[in-house]
């Protein structure tokens, strides 16, 4: 009787030591599956966000050093973001749950829990790597839409800006010190790139300082006058009113940001969300599959 106990008792022991060594040296998370996933969603996402800038529906490109201002992104494009993660998210999780191996003995909650962390982690992969793709298409992106901050102002006193989304050495910020330069008898020489100069980086220590003091303010109206022949009153006047238009450019170009950085931000929620659901499903049928 006791060496029943025995044997009993060691059959435990073994089962349990068996038992430990499986989960010990096997992974939860099929990363071969997983990868496969997140690089087909990356290229999905490449080839649509390509399509969309071919057909008009994105205003940013995959391909380097082309890009529009985030103010210039319409709701069609916002919604065509929202498409693409949805598209490319769900067939990457997809693949990853077809092409994982098959859990034996796992209870069927864990295996479902296991499907949904591998869709997430595709989610995750992906984006890193269509983040890194498009790095150069985000950073021209977001600076076309911040060209009009005090931070790249100090650009616009005549030297050029390399932009070659259009194809030509041009600053927006130039067209405000164009205005307050604007004289009703223009002459041939335009020599005045030091003066443009001062004059743009005296708007762009007034746009951090959100306040154009009144000794900057008498300065540029000097300047004014000397470069149009304007009185003092209307070149202070002139002064005034293109600064407050620079004012609400940026405020316009911040907003822009703000509202497209959202919209991005609901868009890869969608994408985690449609990642996970399906490797669900392609875990389910991965697991269905019977031998013919």
């Amino acid at each position: 009787m006791e060496r029943v106990s025995l044997t009993v008792a060691e059959g435990q022991v073994g089962f349990a030591d068996t038992f430990d060594k499986s989960e010990a040296y096997s992974s939860g998370v099929s990363w071969a599956a997983v990868i496969a996933g997140a690089f087909v969603a990356a290229a999905l996402s490449l080839i649509l966000l390509a399509l969309g800038t071919g057909i008009g529906l994105s205003s940013v490109s995959p391909w380097s050093n082309v890009g529009a201002s985030a103010s210039t992104i319409n709701n069609a494009a916002i919604l065509w973001l929202i498409i693409i993660q949805i598209i490319a998210s769900a067939m990457g999780g997809y693949l990853a749950g077809r092409l994982r191996t098959k859990w034996a003995t796992i209870h069927t909650d864990e295996v479902y829990f296991r499907d949904t962390a591998h869709g997430f982690l595709v989610w995750a992969v992906g984006l890193v790597i269509t983040a890194s793709f498009l790095a150069s298409a985000a950073t021209s992106m977001v600076g076309g839409a911040g060209q009009v901050r005090a931070t790249s102002f100090s650009t616009a006193g005549g030297a050029e800006t390399d932009l070659p989304a259009v194809g030509q050495n041009l600053d927006p910020n130039e067209y405000f010190i164009d205005t307050l330069f604007r004289s009703d008898h223009p002459g041939p020489d335009r020599s005045d790139a030091p003066v443009r100069a001062e004059a743009a980086r005296i708007f762009a220590h007034a746009l951090r300082q959100r306040n154009l003091s009144a000794a900057d303010e008498t300065y540029l109206a000097e300047l004014v006058v000397a470069k149009t022949g304007l009185s003092r009153t209307d070149a202070g006047k002139r002064v005034s009113e293109v600064f407050v238009e620079i004012q609400r450019t940026v405020e316009i170009a911040r907003k822009a940001v703000a509202h497209l950085s959202l919209w991005i931000f609901v868009a890869l929620l969608i994408g985690a969300f449609c990642a996970s659901y399906a490797a669900t499903i392609g875990g389910r049928e991965r697991d269905h599959v019977k031998l013919v």
